[in-house]
């Protein structure tokens, strides 16, 4: 009998681990050829994992919630002969569904075989996996310690949360992290500033929660920690400023109205606004490409790309932001059909990772639960966002050649946030200004 090794895939560019939620196949459960045997969640989407061999699940080496580095073995399969495994009983990771081939990366002193640090083989020394207390090191987790300069007798005090007291990467971040700020604090002390010197301000820490009796304390799911985390982040990272502009919106709803029920029995296709926000932003962003950049230190990415995220909200509360890929090169129709799709796969949770990847500017609607204005957070590391609010009708001055006069006319509030250190207010004002002219300008005569 031989066994095949069912390694962690990698399900997207960048992506170093996943999470283990459900297990699909028990141990001693038959498997054939593509059956699903466990689902994967990372960065908001889960994947089920097929098997790409025949035989039986001997053994699942991590529990469900344990977080595993790419590449690692996460399960055996006992086959019936070792044919099936291609001749190789050591494995290979499982097929991500979909998934491009790419070239495979190594850093110098990793993956070649006799090629550590002290000249032996890393890979295939014990000690280099595990420590004295037999704890097991991920390759990634090592990797890390190497690059710090971390002895293996340091790594035995960190704290594990992974299964049996395993060290994640998150454990070892957070340890860096917490000895950097020791470190920091013990500079500062050291050197006290001159008489008569205003000291350096620090950011405070939070203020300690009280829980009374009576208060409901609930952990927050996966995803809700992930959009957290990176919401902090953002606002660490970028200087946000929000510009506002009101834009009559009585052209587009007009339109939309005529040509809703048609599209629905033509196409079978819901016509919503969001389309036509897409299409507005990938045309402004067009003709001002400095809002469609990344800022790496003081280098500026010029995305050649125009990719539109758009906010979707899940059945569960969360959010998570698909992407129209190359929007400027789609008409409004196919806009329409990749927006439905992608909104009804999120509610699904079918979204493949790759479709929640590469954006360069996000839409949120936040008009959709009725909010009229708000100030979105921007989605790293792109530089700007824009919301769109409530779309409501309002009296307001008209100008007409025989004069002022009042009328009634649907208008809707934008907001467009920006990193200020690359988008200033004069070129945040004029891509909002220009958005704001193509909805307003809007072709009631065109067909969909």
């Amino acid at each position: 009998m031989a066994t095949f090794e069912l390694k962690m895939p990698k399900l997207g560019e960048s992506i170093t681990e996943a999470t283990i939620t459900k297990w699909l196949k028990n141990v001693g459960d038959p498997i054939d050829l593509d059956d699903p045997i466990l689902e994967l969640a990372t960065d908001k989407v889960d994947s089920e994992i097929p098997s790409p061999v025949e035989g039986v699940l001997k053994e699942q080496l991590f529990n469900e919630g344990d977080t595993v580095e790419v590449d690692t073995v996460i399960a055996l399969i006992e086959m019936e002969d070792e044919d099936d495994a291609g001749g190789d009983e050591k494995g290979v990771s499982a097929v991500a569904p979909e998934q491009p081939d790419e070239p495979v990366r190594e850093k110098a002193g990793e993956g070649a075989p006799g090629a550590s640090r002290e000249g032996t083989p890393e890979e295939s020394a014990p000690a280099a996996r595990k420590g004295d207390s037999n704890r097991f090191y991920s390759p990634l987790v090592r990797s890390i310690a190497r690059e710090e300069n971390i002895p293996i007798e340091e790594l035995e005090g960190i704290p594990g949360t992974g299964s049996n007291n395993r060290l994640t990467k998150q454990d070892l971040l957070s340890y860096l992290k917490k000895r950097e700020g020791a470190a920091t604090a013990q500079l500062a002390s050291a050197q006290k500033p001159p008489a008569g010197a205003v000291a350096a301000t620090h950011k405070p820490a939070a203020p300690a929660i009280p829980v009374n009796e009576k208060d409901e304390v609930v952990e927050m799911d996966r995803m809700r920690k992930l959009i957290a985390d990176h919401m902090v982040m953002s606002e660490d990272t970028s200087v946000h400023i929000t510009l506002f502009r009101e834009v009559d919106m009585e052209k587009v709803v007009r339109w939309r109205k005529k040509n809703k029920a048609i599209l629905q029995e033509r196409e079978g296709e819901k016509l919503t606004f969001t389309p036509i926000f897409i299409e507005a932003v990938a045309k402004a962003l067009r003709d001002y490409p400095m809002v469609n950049v990344s800022l790496d230190g003081h280098k500026i990415i010029k995305r050649k790309n125009i990719n539109v995220g758009m906010a979707a909200a899940l059945p569960d509360g969360n959010l998570i932001v698909p992407v129209i890929k190359n929007a400027d090169h789609k008409n409004l129709l196919g806009i329409v059909k990749e927006v439905n799709d992608l909104a009804g796969r999120a509610r699904q949770n079918k979204l493949k990772p790759e479709e929640i990847q590469g954006g360069t500017f996000t839409l949120t609607n936040f008009g959709t639960f009725g909010a009229t204005m708000g100030t979105p957070i921007i989605n790293q590391p792109q530089s700007g966002i824009l919301g769109v609010g409530l779309i409501q009708k309002k009296p307001v001055v008209l100008e007409t050649p025989e004069g002022d006069t009042i009328g009634i006319r649907h208008r809707m509030d934008l907001s467009l946030s920006c990193d200020h250190r690359i988008v200033d207010g004069a070129l945040g004002g004029m891509f909002l200004q220009r958005v704001a002219e193509y909805l307003e300008n809007f072709d009631v005569d065109q067909t969909i």
